[in-house]
């Protein structure tokens, strides 16, 4: 059997060069000009980023062995199916804030490359802390089945940015013009440089994301704690919640027992990190393994579930709201 390839910086720079490229391509040539990102195309970017997130899956089978190819789809369907709750928050915001669907597409892709500064700098701090106080994973865990267990009980079906510490302190800080200024974060107005709303819209959007990953990320680290696994299963999460928005925001009432399966996800992923933290030594008080096989199978089926029971219920009341009408 061939020895495994180290993971050195040149593997780093050659992935995040191939995302820039790709992203380079999504904004540069297929979506130059504001414009109505229809279904059709959504869909489409969604099964590129899937398929070419299972290519690197498949790629790193013979570079770095099938378990790291397995623990890789497992954070990406963790991330992905998280992001899903993320994807109604944006929806909400841009109600609010009335963006025009034209003008979405840009906001999103910002808010990704912003997203993916973010979550980098949260991969590569979280990962040096884990390897330097393995105990941190305790807390991590603990975090999340808390997380989990409040999910169930949140409310999302209103956001109030107004009340956002992000959006008070922007407009502190920065004047902000009123009134309708396309697809420009910044004009300027008598000389004077201003912020637009939409500038507002992508700071929320970026926060909003931020919040996420403080539930996403800990929760990646149950699968695996190395660096390059996180940081490329996340970053092709992220890139599909853009086209993932696109296909689910209109059909956020299929989608009503999501939140619940995510929560039982997060509280599985929280519950297997107290009881099977990574790392050697005496300092584990209990270990009982589960693989990440197992819980790839277990997410996945959990999350099969709610969708399914969540069409099943919206089209049982579609059929008696046109039973009435009749």
């Amino acid at each position: 059997m061939l020895g495994l390839v180290a993971i050195t910086p040149l593997h780093w720079a050659g992935f995040i060069l191939c995302i820039l490229f790709f992203l380079a391509l999504d904004l540069g040539v297929f979506n130059r000009g504001a414009e109505v990102v229809t279904f059709r195309q959504a869909l489409r970017w969604s099964v590129f980023w899937c398929i070419l997130a299972m290519i690197f899956a498949g790629a790193l089978v013979p570079l770095r062995g099938r378990e790291e190819a397995v623990e890789f789809i497992t954070g990406y369907v963790i991330e992905l199916s998280l992001s899903m709750d993320n994807v109604f928050i944006i929806a909400l915001i841009f109600a609010f804030f009335r963006v025009q669907p034209v003008y979405q597409h840009r906001v999103l892709f910002w808010g990704i490359m912003g997203a993916l500064i973010m979550r980098g700098a949260m991969i590569l701090a979280g990962s040096e802390v884990i390897a330097r106080y393995k105990w941190t994973l305790y807390l991590m865990g603990a975090f999340i089945v808390f997380t989990g267990v409040k999910m169930l009980f949140s409310n999302h079906d209103e956001v109030e940015p107004e009340k956002s510490l992000v959006i008070r302190l922007a407009r502190k800080c920065f004047p902000v013009a009123a009134g309708d200024h396309g697809e420009k974060f910044v004009i300027r107005v008598n000389g004077r440089a201003m912020l637009t709303t939409l500038a507002l819209v992508l700071l929320m959007v970026e926060t909003t994301d931020l919040i996420f990953a403080l539930d996403s990320i800990p929760a990646i680290f149950a699968v695996t704690t190395k660096p390059f696994i996180v940081f490329t299963s996340n970053v092709f999460a992220i890139l599909g919640l853009r086209s993932l928005y696109f296909v689910l925001a209109g059909a956020i009432d299929y989608f009503r027992y999501l939140k619940v399966g995510l929560s039982v996800v997060l509280i599985f992923i929280g519950a297997k990190m107290l009881v099977d933290p990574h790392g050697e030594g005496p300092h584990k008080w209990f270990q009982f393994e589960i693989s990440t096989f197992v819980s790839l199978l277990f997410i996945a089926d959990i999350l099969a579930a709610a969708m399914l029971l969540s069409i099943v219920a919206t089209k049982r009341e579609h059929k008696a709201a046109a039973k009435e009408h009749k």
